[in-house]
Order: structure tokens, then C-alpha cells, then sequence
């Protein structure tokens, strides 16, 4: 399979609805069934925010083998998908994603709350288990439960640490210093949610599954996204350092080490 495979215009123009989303989750599912590490679409989600707002573009036939290939075939990027019309499929429906995505973090705003705001396709899952009727929720309460927007987090630092040199900070030390803190703001959300829930995470009426400091760490790490893609718009992409060795005189040793001098040598 090309995993360079070009999804055509018409076909990535549109916006992302619900059946788009469950038709992700419906490859996922299926490709989980030849490799049981296929992860949620929650946490490609954060790993596709995370390739946007990296500093250097990378290519679906980089990222695909890290993100979705078994350990045993990341030389074929679409190895794990069934055939060539699943993985059209994925790629049509990921692309038109990356471009929502991308256009909310290059749109400016002032709130979060903003309808052109980077939104990220996150569940609830402790909200949906409150809400299971109480002998259902019995059998899964030992469960260890993803705290709101966690597995997000985690999809988006694999992708950081997948690409640690694209992801240095800048030498300029203010930018660093906000690069830096960016970067915590998401890892913070990596971590669990272990105050009292006392709101409900995406209704207003639903059952509470989050603190209030919960929301204020999601809060924060969005507006994180937003820094990161802006400093590496800002700053470009990572030039490499080209080191020039002088050549050495006619009657200089050679370079190469043969011991001869350079005019009876490599300047012959």
C-alpha cells in the first residue's frame, strides 16, 4: 500500500460530523484486531495536534509506522490496515481532521470558547461510567479509568517524544522559556485527575467526573497548543548546522590519514 496516498480535494473539503468520527473508531477497531496497541482515536487526536505544531513537517509515511504499525512491520506505514480502500479511508478522514485542526490553531482567539477554537475529540469515560445504571457500574468500578483528556495528552507528548530533536528549545531564552512551559502544561494534563469531581466534563447536566483543576489543566494545555504552533510558525524550520573543514595545504599531511602529504595525496 502507497502510504503517500493523496486524498482528493473534494473529498477532505468538507468538516468532521459524528458518523466521520465513528467511522475512525470503526478502522481503529478493526486494525486492533491485528494489533492489540492500536490506540484510541483520542489519543491519535492528540498525536495529530502534536505533528501540527511540530516544527518540522513531518510525512504520513514517517509518522504512520510509529503511530498505528506493529513492532514487526513499521517498514510498511499502511501494513496494519486491511486493504488499500480502509486506508484511503483513514487517510480522507485524517486529513480532513488535520486541516480543522491546523485552521483553529492558525486562527487567532481571545476564549477558549471561541466557536473557531481548537476543540479536541475527547470522552469522558468516568462521566459515561457515572451515568451506567448502579449494578453495571458495580462490575467495572475497580477499573482504572483515563481521567478527562489524559489519553490526549499522552497522544500528543508520544509524538514529542517520538521526534525529541524537533522539539529542543528555541536558543532564544524567552521563547524557551514559554516553549518549555507549554510542553509542562500538557505533560501536567498526562497526569491523573485525583481531586474530587464536582462537574460534569461536557454537559451541564451529566453526572460530575471532574475537578475544577482538572478543567483549568485542560484549559491551560490548549491554550499550550496554541504557543507551540506559534513559536515554530515564528521561528521556521530546524536548519542544519554544516560543518566545513578546511583543505589542507600542499605540503600539509592529508586529511584522509594516509600520512602522505596532502600534493602527493587526495590534491594529486
Amino acid at each position: 500500500m502507497n502510504a503517500t496516498s493523496n486524498p482528493t480535494p473534494d473529498s477532505i473539503a468538507a468538516g468532521m460530523s459524528g458518523e466521520d468520527f465513528d467511522a475512525l473508531d470503526d478502522i481503529l477497531d478493526d486494525l486492533r484486531t491485528r494489533y492489540d496497541e492500536t490506540p484510541q482515536w483520542e489519543f491519535c487526536e492528540g498525536f495529530m495536534a502534536a505533528l501540527i505544531c511540530c516544527r518540522r513537517l513531518v510525512m504520513p509515511s514517517e509518522y504512520l509506522p510509529v503511530l498505528l504499525a506493529t513492532e514487526g512491520d513499521r517498514e510498511e506505514p499502511a501494513g496494519a490496515f486491511a486493504d488499500e480502500a480502509q486506508f484511503e479511508r483513514f487517510m480522507t478522514l485524517w486529513t480532513r481532521r488535520w486541516n480543522e485542526v491546523a485552521t483553529a490553531l492558525n486562527t487567532p482567539i481571545e476564549a477558549l470558547d471561541d466557536e473557531r477554537a481548537y476543540a479536541p475529540e475527547v470522552m469522558d469515560v468516568r462521566g459515561g461510567v457515572a451515568s451506567l445504571p448502579e449494578a453495571e457500574r458495580a462490575e467495572i468500578e475497580d477499573a482504572e479509568l483515563p481521567a478527562f483528556a489524559q489519553v490526549w495528552a499522552l497522544g500528543f507528548m508520544f509524538a514529542v517524544e517520538s521526534w525529541p530533536e524537533e522539539w529542543e528549545p528555541p536558543r532564544d531564552k524567552k521563547i524557551a522559556k514559554l516553549h518549555d512551559a507549554a510542553l509542562e502544561a500538557i505533560v501536567a494534563l498526562t497526569e491523573d485527575d485525583e481531586d474530587e469531581p464536582t462537574l460534569s466534563a461536557l454537559s451541564e447536566d451529566g453526572p460530575p467526573s471532574v475537578s475544577v483543576a482538572r478543567l483549568n489543566t485542560y484549559g491551560e494545555a490548549l491554550w499550550a497548543v496554541y504557543d507551540l504552533r506559534e513559536i515554530w510558525r515564528d521561528i521556521g524550520a530546524r536548519v542544519e548546522t554544516v560543518h566545513v573543514v578546511p583543505t589542507p595545504g600542499r605540503n600539509d599531511p592529508c586529511s584522509c590519514g594516509s600520512g602522505k602529504k596532502y600534493k602527493k595525496c587526495c590534491g594529486a
